[in-house]
């Protein structure tokens, strides 16, 4: 019995030795052909985004700092227009707050979650002054809230309501702290009610 059981156990140790030795095998094929395949490419992303800037031409990049070294403190930053036939189109920036907001709706038991954005066809000036007072636009934001009640906020119209309401109380909050408003439209990008 003994020289049965000693072939058994050289057979499956020669099965595992196998299959490690064939694992080995098609990974070294894998790292091979990714090699080849990829690894020749020697951009660093920095080379890449140096790439993607002068195919645009660094048109938008040159104007956005050009725009943003010129400013001073309490101007009013200027839109930024599109490569357009007309010279009424604007070229609108877009940012959306992080997370969603959620609040308690008036005389309910009800509470509404939303997210929200901003849009402005005014420079990136804009958008860096909600990120720095983002804080104090949540809370403006949230005391808005606070003051609807459940059938403030069905349908498309009170929903179009709360958007200029929101509005108007970023730009309030933005003009107490920065001088100047912007926003030109909010944007409910979620919107719960449970």
């Amino acid at each position: 019995m003994s020289e049965e059981e000693e072939p058994k156990k050289k057979s499956g140790l020669g099965t595992i030795l196998t299959f490690g030795v064939i694992g080995l095998v098609m990974m070294g094929v894998g790292i091979g052909a990714g090699y080849f395949l990829f690894g020749g490419q020697s951009n660093s992303p920095e080379q890449l985004a140096a790439a993607i800037i002068e195919r645009n031409d660094g048109a938008l990049t040159a104007e956005v700092e050009e725009d943003a070294s010129d400013e001073t403190e309490g101007e009013i930053p200027e839109r930024q227009s599109k490569d357009s036939a007309r010279d009424d189109v604007f070229q609108t920036l877009y940012y959306e707050i992080p997370g969603t907001m959620t609040t308690n709706l008036k005389d309910s038991r009800r509470f509404l979650q939303i997210g929200v954005g901003i849009s402005t066809q005014y420079d990136e000036v804009i958008l860096q002054n909600v990120e720095a007072n983002l804080l104090a636009i949540k809370a403006a934001i949230l005391a808005t809230l606070s003051d609807y009640g459940e059938a403030d906020v069905v349908g498309r119209e009170a929903r179009n309501a709360l958007s200029e309401d929101l509005k108007a109380t970023i730009n309030a909050e933005l003009e107490a702290l920065e001088g100047f408003g912007g926003v030109e439209g909010v944007l409910l990008t979620s919107f719960v009610m449970q």
